[in-house]
């Protein structure tokens, strides 16, 4: 029982980090890379749809992205979703492709942006730590019940907190290099 809510806590804490890095991934730097766009929902015959399954992305210049939409008619509203998407971009389009070139940062964008990011690290950590609570109260309750002894629910205790520091860790370190990412001139 112990094991099944220690291993349920760890998995809750591995989505966590990885959605970490979705958002650290969809936090534009100096760079163009295709999973800026990401979070990025475009209008495709009423449905919200994720434009990375409208389109494909390349990236020819380090500060453009080109977008090819599979289906030429969502061009329209591809285009409308990225200009009007927090990336800060005014994206062109020929009729076939959309051009999307990214401004250099200014220091002060950059400094949003690193805040942008520790927030969205602290909310991966305060998830992580929520999962922590959960199995902790979960382990107290199966030691008040008497279906475990009281050593065993401590050493399952310190488990769940490694684990817990393992993944703050995790993400400590990701919003480390997102933080150096975001500072390279």
């Amino acid at each position: 029982m112990i094991e099944e809510t220690l291993l349920e806590a760890e998995e809750k804490m591995e989505k966590a980090v990885v959605v970490a890095k979705e958002d650290f991934a969809a936090i534009r730097t100096g760079r163009a890379h295709p999973a800026m766009f990401n979070k990025i929902v475009a209008d495709y015959y009423g449905a919200p749809t994720p434009i990375n399954q409208l389109a494909s992305f390349s990236v020819p210049e380090p500060r453009m992205a080109v977008v090819t939409p599979f289906d030429k008619t969502a061009l329209r509203n591809i285009e409308q979703a990225i200009r009007d998407s927090d990336l800060g971009v005014n994206p062109s389009n020929d009729g076939n492709i959309i051009r999307v070139v990214f401004p250099e940062l200014t220091e002060e964008r950059r400094r949003e942006y690193i805040k942008v990011a520790k927030s969205k690290g602290e909310d991966a950590k305060v998830s992580i730590r929520s999962v922590r609570r959960k199995a902790k109260d979960a382990i107290d309750k199966l030691i008040k019940d008497g279906e475990v002894g009281e050593d065993e629910g401590r050493r399952a205790e310190k488990e769940l907190d490694d684990t817990t520091a393992k993944y703050v860790a995790q993400v400590d370190e990701l919003l480390k290099h997102k933080e150096a990412e975001l500072l390279e001139v």
